[in-house]
């Protein structure tokens, strides 16, 4: 039996391994009446940033590096937005991700950027070795302290 083919727009097997997705909302909008591009970067910082967390075991990760981002296709109004991530690279105190964004109505791909690095900090806001060197797919390494408020234990 031949395997199907996927069509280009659905997720495939392709490592991603977190999703989100968002509704674009007036506030998303440039003077076009489209997506904003910053508000679509700003949207994937702040997934990676919880992805980086989950991953490094670590509230204090920081972006270190955004590489080439390309600009395929828009979105407007009322659009969903599926923003993919995937962890390819574990250095000493960073993890390296890739991320893609599609809208899932025109079931066009807007976005892929290819390198996003985060940083391990520690108390003092030096980069700090996180001892992983594999993806985990669970919540155990989920910080247990609140950033805000110091050592405050989680339940």
């Amino acid at each position: 039996m031949a395997k199907q083919k996927t069509p280009e727009w659905q997720w495939s097997e392709d490592g991603i391994n977190f999703r989100t997705r968002k509704w674009v909302k007036p506030e998303d909008l440039n003077a076009n009446g489209s997506l904003f591009g910053g508000s679509l970067l700003k949207w994937i910082d702040e997934e990676a940033a919880i992805y980086a967390i989950v991953q490094l075991g670590n509230y204090r990760a920081v972006t270190k590096h955004i590489s080439e981002i390309n600009f395929e296709a828009s979105a407007v109004q009322g659009d969903l937005i599926e923003i993919g991530l995937q962890a390819t690279h574990f250095g000493t105190t960073s993890l390296t991700m890739r991320a893609v964004a599609r809208n899932m109505i025109t079931r066009k791909r807007i976005l892929t950027i290819e390198k996003i690095v985060f940083v391990s900090l520690d108390d003092d806001g030096m980069p700090t070795p996180h001892g992983y060197s594999e993806i985990t797919y669970n919540r155990d390494r989920m910080p247990t302290e609140r950033l805000a408020t110091g050592t405050i234990r989680l339940p």
